[in-house]
């Protein structure tokens, strides 16, 4: 069994794991963790790599490490957020080849209103194994899963600073319209795949897994 978390437009890496896993589950029991994938994202502009953080709200009388992921409210102290990612993935991949023909797919998600993260998670990841087509989706877990020897436990080691080796997982280089090829910045959110390489976005992930 694989285990992984609730993330925002997770990196190419992630994806790799439901491409390349019988079964997947989807942890939302666990608490949330800080400057990770669960609420923000890495994308490639014209001046380098941008993260977009989704803001959250603190629970009153608890703190967010204790926060189980399913209760992570999106915060409503900064409305025109869903505005300003969406501007921001329009200014980094409107020049990709298929910027304009997936954007009619995700665009909707940035005007409805959210008020859990993993709602906001799940409907784009929905959206993007739909336009890739992998399938099923992950298995939901509002419980805490205590991981086995023999289960793949990504919750911790996939990550965007200090991340754990993962010898299943060497990215396979594609076109990125903002980068010569002999400077291809790897693992960035799976949009960046999808913008640049559309319909190659599902080969290119099983290029980039590696059996160990």
């Amino acid at each position: 069994m694989t285990i992984l978390f609730s993330a925002y437009l997770a990196p190419v890496q992630f994806y790799t794991k439901l491409c390349g896993s019988d079964v997947v589950v989807e942890d939302r029991g666990e608490h949330f963790v800080k400057q990770t994938y669960r609420n923000r994202c890495h994308i490639l502009g014209a001046h380098g790599i941008e993260v977009l953080t989704i803001p959250v709200e603190h629970s009153c009388g608890q703190s967010m490490s204790k926060t189980p992921m399913s209760d992570v409210r999106i915060s409503t102290h900064e409305g025109s957020w869903q505005r300003r990612h969406w501007h921001a993935l329009r200014t980094a991949y409107e020049g990709t080849p298929y910027f304009d023909f997936l954007a009619d797919d995700l665009a909707p998600i940035y005007e409805r209103p959210y008020k859990f993260l993993c709602d906001w998670n799940g409907d784009l990841q929905q959206t993007i194994c739909n336009i890739i087509g992998l399938s099923p989706l992950p298995i939901v877990s509002l419980k805490y899963i205590q991981a086995t020897a023999s289960d793949h436990d990504f919750r911790q080691s996939l990550r965007p600073k200090n991340p754990t080796i993962d010898p299943s997982f060497s990215p396979c280089p594609y076109y990125q319209v903002h980068t010569p090829p002999e400077l291809f910045v790897p693992n960035l959110s799976i949009v960046d795949l999808l913008f640049n390489a559309g319909p190659e976005a599902r080969l290119i992930l099983q290029s980039s897994m590696k059996t160990t």
